[in-house]
């Protein structure tokens, strides 16, 4: 009997250092931020759709660290000093991200080292620019133009162009209580754009609403946006 308390005692001791070693691991305290960016315009993004990897070779841990975008197109990683392969994988996000030689989607060396800040330069099909917004009862009126940056072989058509509205600062797709929109084919004059959509009551009442432009572009899963504005009603 005393043979077989003693094991457990030193069971029990073993156990107790392995969870304080577990305890005392440290965690990532580098700070990696940035945004994603088309000659230092914003991206506007569908909030924790478009996300963005990491890897760190030879470290013992093949997986990616994964992290997503904010609707202003920024993002925010804790992560251990070290070299790191940064890539936004498949066909995510509404822009054109740099290529290998096989025509794939590459990586972008990383060495963190510390907090650090890294912007992404992308090249967008589409962008959606002087965005105003104009409140009139509760009707909003949204004028805007719609640039197309990438042409040629690689250009892609505008299926469809939305104005949502919503109650938060989160607007989107998936988060609105009001939208209109124009099918891609419908537009004459992209350079100049006009679309008005009717506010509904809300619960509780407030006295202002958020609002962006999206463009859908035919074969993109993701939108891209105008930046978010509030609108006072």
């Amino acid at each position: 009997m005393k043979v077989n308390i003693h094991h457990i005692l030193l069971l029990t001791i073993a156990l107790g250092f392995a969870a304080c070693k577990k305890d005392n691991f440290e965690e990532p305290s580098s700070k990696l931020t940035g945004r994603v960016l088309y000659n230092n315009e914003e991206i506007g993004l569908q909030y924790n759709e478009v996300p963005l990897e990491l890897y760190q070779p030879g470290f013992g841990k093949t997986g990616a660290i994964n992290a997503t975008f904010a609707q202003d197109g920024s993002y925010s990683a804790l992560l251990f000093n070290g070299n790191y392969k940064l890539i936004i994988p498949g066909s995510n996000g509404p822009f054109r991200w740099r290529q290998n030689a096989s025509g794939g989607r590459d990586t972008l060396n990383v060495a963190v080292n510390g907090a650090q800040t890294l912007d992404l330069q992308v090249e967008p099909y589409y962008m959606v620019r002087n965005a105003t917004f104009t409140a009139t009862g509760m009707t909003l009126a949204a004028t805007f133009r719609v640039d197309q940056i990438i042409t040629g072989a690689d250009a892609k058509a505008i299926d469809q162009v939305v104005v949502y509205v919503n109650k938060t600062q989160f607007v989107s797709g998936a988060d609105n209580i009001a939208s209109t929109s124009i099918a891609g084919a419908d537009i004459t004059n992209p350079a100049s754009m006009s679309l008005s959509v009717t506010i509904p009551a809300m619960t509780p009442a407030q006295n202002y609403v958020f609002a962006r432009v999206g463009v859908r572009i035919s074969g993109v899963e993701d939108m891209i946006f105008s930046p978010l504005q509030k609108i006072q009603l």
